[in-house]
């Protein structure tokens, strides 16, 4: 168990950062001190006991990335209570689904978010409240917790005659093997779970994130992950919360022109990333400049190309805010080309491990020490085995144990008993290989994981990887029809609007082109049949994994 008690960490920074800035909604002039914010808890708090909430009560909150969508987290979990982040992504089915299923007696959303959801599907909800200005949009019959935001200003100030100070500051006493969230999953498979975190699977990621010094206090961080997502709550989120930084929040689509604007803005000291939106700064910002006839030519001229990757490494950095130390990368697979690019470059970026059902983390190295290719090494309160006759060279099930390892999935006992080992171990649903120093190698997962006719294993991923760089692909999906590999690839059609090129007379010529050189660089029982070109973007998790179930029966015959 982890020593320090995950809600008291949050009432110490509070009285410790008091003064400092602690929440800006990116593109507002308004910042919340951590004083501030600490005020705003305890007024959510008068409401909780004027509606004598109990201890265990669900509380759902769904919205963009804001101020108040942190602060009614915190203060759910501050006053006793369970806290049910919910995904803005899922449609309104999903959503009453899960505020039902939770059995969730409040509701935090965004307006626009609300205004998509039917009261009438909401049985067990005694009170709706705005994520702009915290109102209240909807009460049950027979509550009056409307009249009473009305007078809650003339309240706080009865209750805390000579203003609310740090001594107020006093929060319930949360053992660290309560429940404090339900995590509902957005999978590749498409079956959401609510996976229960305890405050001590919370704490293992915080404490490991101030440990490891990953921010301070005072430093800025850059929130574009959806914090209902384990990666961007446990650190961009929670553990800059408990180390006094200032928190920017991007409520926003983090397309590279935004969020290159932002990160010009906000410096973030740290930066908090998923594969795609690094993938996309790589595309968007590197690749034009290394394309270039006289670039190509000079990064073949040996000693010429170390300045040259060194001016484009200080490109990157500045593009990115000029004051991080880092980038960490997780959530999924990284593009193996763009990795091995920024390494070439000495970039500061790192790969983790995780997933939401460990809060997320379970392997982590910092960038000056981490190795090409690898997820990081275990953190010291988890341990990690292989499924394997050779962990150290064959590819099997990694299988993890410890302190961030969540308490099983809600009202849900036949999917807890399948996610664990008889003997306790949670089964990952990844297959690698770990070195004796414990750094652990991702190969893929397993239910993507094809077959070949002659017994090969064949990793779709790490085929997507490579027909990712060629020219003109957006992205794409290996699937198996008929024993045959096919790729269904949706192009690049910006860039070929951009160059002029006619879709109808090239793009099949283009594809075709693209499916010899790949072919040129895979094993013969990797080798893709044909490409089928699709017309959208596919549709992905918010972590920006593609949901590859929808696309298992897609190819045409």
């Amino acid at each position: 168990m982890i020593k320090e008690n995950f809600i008291k960490i949050y009432e110490d920074s509070f009285k410790k950062h008091w003064d400092l800035p602690c929440y800006t909604d990116y593109g507002e002039n308004a910042t919340y001190t951590y004083g501030q914010v600490a005020e705003e808890i305890a007024k959510l708090h008068f409401i909780f006991k004027q509606c004598h909430l109990r201890k265990g009560d669900k509380i759902s909150v769904i919205g963009k990335n804001n101020s108040r969508w942190c602060i009614a987290y915190l203060a759910t979990i501050t006053y006793g209570g369970i806290v049910v982040p919910i995904l803005q992504d899922f449609n309104p089915n999903d959503i009453h689904h899960i505020i039902n299923h939770s059995e969730s007696t409040f509701l935090f959303t965004s307006d626009s978010i609300w205004d998509n959801l039917e009261e009438e599907n909401l049985g067990g909800i005694r009170a709706a409240f705005s994520l702009t200005d915290f109102r209240c949009l909807y009460q049950r019959d027979g509550e009056t917790i409307q009249k009473f935001i009305k007078h809650l200003s003339s309240n706080m100030e009865e209750a805390y005659p000579n203003g609310f100070s740090k001594s107020d500051v006093k929060y319930e006493e949360v053992p660290n093997d309560k429940l404090i969230v339900i995590n509902y999953t957005s999978g590749t498979t498409g079956f959401s779970k609510g996976v229960m975190l305890t405050a001590n699977n919370l704490a293992g990621n915080v404490v490991f994130g101030i440990h490891s010094q990953l921010l301070h206090e005072g430093d800025n961080i850059l929130s574009f992950l959806p914090l209902a997502h384990a990666f961007g709550s446990a650190f961009d989120f929670l553990t800059a919360t408990a180390v006094g930084t200032h928190v920017t929040l991007l409520g926003k689509l983090p397309s590279p022109k935004i969020i290159m604007k932002a990160f010009a803005e906000v410096k973030p000291d740290l930066v908090i990333s998923v594969p795609l939106i690094i993938e996309k700064i790589y595309k968007n910002v590197i690749l034009p400049l290394i394309n270039k006839k006289g670039m190509k030519m000079a990064l073949n001229i040996p000693f010429l190309d170390t300045q040259i990757y060194s001016q484009i490494r200080k490109k990157l950095v500045d593009a990115m805010g000029g004051q991080f130390t880092e980038v960490v990368i997780g959530g999924a697979a990284m593009n193996s080309d763009v990795a091995e690019f920024f390494h070439k470059i000495k970039f500061p970026f790192t790969i983790g491990y995780g997933m939401t059902e460990c809060a997320p983390l379970i392997s982590y190295t910092p960038w000056d020490e981490w190795e090409l290719g690898s997820s990081g090494k275990i953190l010291d309160t988890m341990k990690v085995r292989i499924d394997s006759k050779d962990p150290y060279s064959i590819p099997g099930e990694i299988q993890v144990s410890g302190e961030n390892v969540m308490a099983g999935y809600y009202k849900n006992e036949e999917a807890t008993k399948a996610a664990f080992t008889e003997d306790g171990w949670l089964l990952t649903g990844d297959l690698g290989t770990i070195s004796q120093d414990g750094t652990i190698y991702i190969r893929g997962r397993i239910k993507s994981m094809i077959l070949s006719s002659n017994g090969q294993n064949i990793f779709p991923e790490e085929i997507e990887a490579k027909l990712n760089n060629m020219p003109f692909v957006s992205e794409s999906l290996i699937i198996e029809r008929d024993h045959k590999l096919i790729a269904l690839i949706y192009p690049d059609y910006e860039t070929l609007d951009s160059l002029g090129i006619n879709h109808e007379l090239n793009l099949e010529k283009i594809m075709e082109e693209n499916l010899k050189n790949l072919n040129k660089q895979v094993a013969v029982y990797e080798k893709v049949t044909r490409v089928q070109l699709y017309p959208n973007p596919f549709e992905k998790t918010p972590k920006k994994s593609i949901k590859r179930f929808l696309y298992s029966s897609i190819a045409e015959s």
